[in-house]
This record gives structure tokens, sequence and C-alpha cells, in this order.
């Protein structure tokens, strides 16, 4: 980071809530494109949300909890391996489909490919993903429910509610782990409810997870191997996972 965008984070440290007039009124020589390029590198960085007309701290979504690595701070990790991946996965969203974009950080680099896609329905749990979208030429809805402050999404029974009148052709999703046993998990019951849900009624479901999760169990299952029609990673498993994926048609990318 530059000095500038270094001293955008701390004015976001101290008041939590920065706006683009006010950055312009300190900034008098920086132009509006530029000062939106820093939030938006400061998002990036895990540091920021991005709203209309400003950013918020990240650290006002966080909350204290060892059991759960929170959503913003993943955002920074591994960002090449993510990148991969959300790039092989743009090439399967198609025009005109229902498509539900899973909460997660990989999922999240694949929605900022997809702001030129038109005629899509973006169905999401995720609030920064929603928002993402929101501006396109693409209807976008957002579940309701109780928002984990962690990642930044909505799960709970409202959001299953919701999700039964819905059709999806297509759910992208993500995980926090993944083994041969115990198949693709995360660490909270409530998410798990909600993407196994999600992945019985999609006709197509396409996983992004990187090698980096692949042998890491998390506390709760929410599909199994032969529940995925494609599975994008960086780099390809090994030979005892690639065995199983063929055994269940699974396409690895």
């Amino acid at each position: 980071m530059n000095q500038r965008q270094l001293q955008i984070k701390q004015m976001l440290d101290v008041a939590q809530e920065v706006f683009l007039k006010q950055l312009k009124t300190v900034f008098p020589d920086v132009s509006e494109m530029t000062i939106r390029r820093d939030l938006i590198l400061l998002e990036d960085m895990g540091y920021a949300v991005r709203t209309h007309g400003g950013a918020v701290s990240i650290n006002r979504f966080k909350k204290a909890g060892e059991d759960e690595i929170e959503y913003m701070v993943r955002q920074a990790e591994n960002v090449d391996r993510k990148a991969v991946i959300a790039q092989k996965a743009s090439h399967f969203i198609e025009k005109g489909r229902s498509v539900y974009l899973d909460a997660g950080s990989t999922v999240m680099c694949l929605a900022k490919l997809l702001t030129e896609m038109k005629g899509c329905t973006f169905i999401t749990s995720a609030v920064n993903t929603a928002l993402k979208l929101a501006s396109t030429d693409n209807s976008v809805i957002l579940l309701g429910g109780t928002v984990n402050p962690n990642t930044v999404a909505c799960s709970g029974p409202e959001a299953m509610q919701m999700l039964e009148t819905m059709n999806i052709d297509m759910a992208v999703m993500g995980a926090s782990g993944f083994s041969v046993e115990k198949g693709f998990s995360v660490s909270s019951m409530y998410d798990a409810k909600l993407k196994t849900r999600i992945v019985e009624k999609a006709r197509k479901t396409i996983i992004l997870v990187d090698s980096s999760k692949i042998d890491r169990d998390k506390a709760y299952t929410f599909c199994e191997l032969k529940d995925v029609d494609i599975w994008v990673c960086d780099m390809m498993p090994d030979d005892k996972v690639l065995e199983k994926c063929r055994n269940y048609n699974v396409l690895v990318i």
C-alpha cells in the first residue's frame, strides 16, 4: 500500500467508516476514481467492505470466536489460487440462467468477474455478493435470515423458506474443507443446512475448492462428492481423489 492508502486505512480503523466526499476533501489533488480504486484495494485486502458512497471497516463485521475464520481475512489468503479458480468457473455461467452464488471468498472472486453478464438471475445469501451484482443487468435475489458476521452471509429458517420457492439451474458453492471420507464441509451448522438444501434443489452443482482445503474436515458436511457435477480447483487433486471423482462422473478442472 502507498502512503495515501495507509492513511485511509488508519481513518477506517479509527472512525469505522469513511465516505468518498470526505476522502476527496482530505485528498483534494486526488481524483474520485483513484480514491475508489484505493477502497477497492482495501476491500480486496480484507480491511473494508465498500458501500454506496464509501466503505466500512471490516472490524464492524468481526466477532470473537476461534471456531470460525472471518470471511474478510480469508479473502486476502491464497489470492492467486482463488483468481485461477474464479476464471475457470466463469466459463460455466450461462446467460439467462438462474444461478445460486454461495457465500465465501472464492465465490466472491467469481462474482467480480460476472459484472458484465446480462440476463441472469443471481441468488445469494452473501450480502457483499448481492451488493457487487446489484448494479448489473441481472436480477439479484438476496436470501433473508440472520447475518453471520464472520461470513457476511444470511442463514436460518427465513433463508430456507425463501429458497423453497426458487428454481435453481446452477449452484456455485464453496467449502472450508474436503476429504474423500467426509465430503465437503463447513464450520457452521446453519450454513451447512442451507448449503445442503441448495445442492438438492440445483440442477447442476459446481464447487470451488482450492487444493489447500483437501484433507481438511470441518464440523458439518453439506454434500458428498457424488452430489457434485463439476469441481473447479487450482491444481489437480491426488490420484485417490481423482479416482473417486471418475467413479461419480465429477468433472475436475
